[in-house]
């Protein structure tokens, strides 16, 4: 039996329709930049069959190569795959140096890092900066998955429909999308379903019909029940055209990322990217390079000044081609002379290109590198390039990094795939460090005043020794390590330290017993001789 119309729908199908007026300004400025700068993901405002041709409108492929590069090092630097981009570390100071509670936080680290590396994370993150770099905004979901634990889905920007909260982060989304009327039914049943996709299903079960998923805090619900129901996020499947409820749940905690590249404060939802800073440059690239060709080729195949009746028709112009003419007249066929001056297009063209390089940071990403470069240069050099992306750090923290660990760590503790942990922890105890490259870029001066310091006092300390009483040595290594992000495998706990340091103690205390006890008996030995010659007298 089908479902009938819904007053939840009815309302749910009101709300998405607000959301793409408030969304419509913003498609038309994508569909420019897919169209230029990401051709295959060019599905907004224009519908295109799987497989066709999407490069029409481009005549130069630098604003695309660019965005490759700068997504790519976001990558890199924010969640490379081959080295540690997060840590777990206690809020409270004093927990760091207890074993059992830092046995615990490595173990729960490597559980993270292990359910990222087994699921479809790096993919799937990889896209999300390219949607960044392109769009201005990244959508990311994430769930629960019954064989590789966590699943991440990066959605296309044109199936979303976002809105913010009172301090400025998504708490809204709504995704239409498309699945074929065969899956539908099977995802939601027969029950759930309208009687026209019941009738579109048997008669034609592999056309696609279009749902809506509605993600969005709960205004009321009831905390004494823990069904899906009664959870503080909502997430429901509704059909808009016919409005009707195909499944309603919920999630503890928002299980979507949304961020935003750049942002104005005055605009809802959606963000602004290097791609729409550079968007009149790469427009003017590839109406530059259209009309260079063009020039080019009336250069390698110029038009032809033929007389009007001294040749007979057709003209051959392939090669070996024969021509016939009036014996008797003078007349040629003759290329037409236009005066294009390619050099002068093609200087304008690579200026256009270097300033879409500059706006996507390639000049920044790629330094030059001469063979005089010491290895200190070349590492301050890409200190340098990555503080220049520092900017874009801060946002995707609050955006990305922190809900995207939030939520997978949340997922793994519901399933119980943590190793138990100490009675004394609580869950307010643990917080997020972010030790990517790029993340010890931004504290690399920190480190340089460090040792500049360190430096500066030696000269100081030979002239007058009482000048190191002003540094903490324990609490400058602890800055080091905490500041460079060491693994705590490497690091020997403030129990262990103690240890060491109350056995070098006695080893010294003991040597110097020794030592003077060596000495007694040294001048006992001197003294023997003396004694003797005495008592024979």
């Amino acid at each position: 039996m089908a479902k009938e119309k819904d007053e939840k729908a009815i309302l749910l199908s009101q709300r998405l329709g607000h959301l793409k007026n408030q969304r419509s300004t913003w498609e038309k400025h994508w569909q420019d930049l897919a169209d230029f700068v990401v051709p295959r993901k060019a599905d907004i405002t224009k519908k295109r069959s799987q497989g066709e041709k999407r490069v029409e409108r481009s005549f130069d492929s630098t604003a695309m190569h660019s965005a490759e590069l700068l997504s790519a090092s976001l990558h890199g630097m924010l969640t490379n795959p081959s080295t540690s981009w997060f840590s777990l570390r206690y809020t409270n100071d004093e927990l760091d140096g207890n074993d059992e509670a830092n046995e615990w936080l490595q173990s729960a680290e490597k559980v993270l890092y292990r359910a990222f590396a087994r699921s479809n994370f790096q993919e799937q993150i990889h896209e999300l900066y390219h949607d960044l770099v392109v769009f201005g905004t990244g959508v990311m979901f994430v769930e629960e998955d019954d064989n590789f634990l966590l699943r991440f889905s990066t959605r296309h920007i044109s199936e979303c429909y976002l809105s913010e909260n009172e301090h400025g982060r998504v708490d809204t989304v709504y995704r239409e999308f498309q699945m074929p009327a065969r899956a539908c039914i099977s995802r939601f049943g027969k029950e759930n379903v309208s009687q026209k996709m019941l009738k579109k299903a048997k008669e034609s079960p592999f056309e696609f019909v279009t749902i809506c998923h509605a993600t969005f805090f709960r205004d009321e619900y009831d905390t004494t029940k823990f069904n899906a129901e009664n959870k503080p996020i909502a997430s429901i499947y509704f059909d808009a055209e016919e409005q009707i409820i195909l499944s309603e749940s919920g999630f503890d905690d928002f299980p979507y990322m949304c961020p935003r590249f750049l942002k104005s404060s005055f605009e809802i939802g959606y963000g602004r990217s290097v791609a729409m800073v550079s968007l009149p440059d790469i427009q003017m690239l590839s109406a530059m390079s259209q009309t260079t060709i063009k020039a080019a080729q009336k250069q390698v195949d110029p038009p032809l000044l033929v007389p009007d009746d001294g040749f007979m028709l057709p003209i051959r112009t392939v090669p070996g081609g024969l021509n016939f003419y009036r014996s008797g007249t003078r007349d040629r066929l003759e290329p037409l002379n236009i005066g294009a001056n390619n050099p002068l297009g093609l200087n304008m063209e690579e200026q256009r290109r270097n300033a879409i390089r500059s706006a996507f940071y390639v000049d920044q990403l790629i330094l030059s590198q001469s063979p005089a470069m010491t290895a200190t240069e070349v590492m301050q050099r890409t200190e340098e390039k990555m503080r220049i992306l520092g900017p874009v750090l801060g946002r995707l923290q609050a955006e990305l990094l922190q809900p995207l660990i939030t939520r997978a760590f949340n997922i793994l503790a519901k399933n119980e795939l943590f190793p138990p942990a100490p009675e004394f922890l609580t869950e307010n105890d643990i917080e997020i460090e972010y030790v990517s490259p790029l993340a010890k870029a931004q504290r690399s001066t920190d480190v340089q005043s460090l040792l500049r310091l360190v430096e500066l006092t030696q000269p100081l300390a030979q002239i007058d020794p009482t000048v190191m009483d002003y540094l903490d040595m324990d609490g400058l290594a602890k800055h080091l390590i905490k500041v460079l992000a060491i693994p705590a495998v490497a690091i020997k706990s403030d129990e262990e330290v103690m240890v060491l340091r109350q056995q070098r103690q006695e080893a010294q205390q003991q040597a110097m017993e020794q030592a003077q006890e060596q000495q007694g008996l040294e001048a006992l030995g001197k003294s023997a001789p003396v004694l003797q010659a005495m008592g024979t007298e």
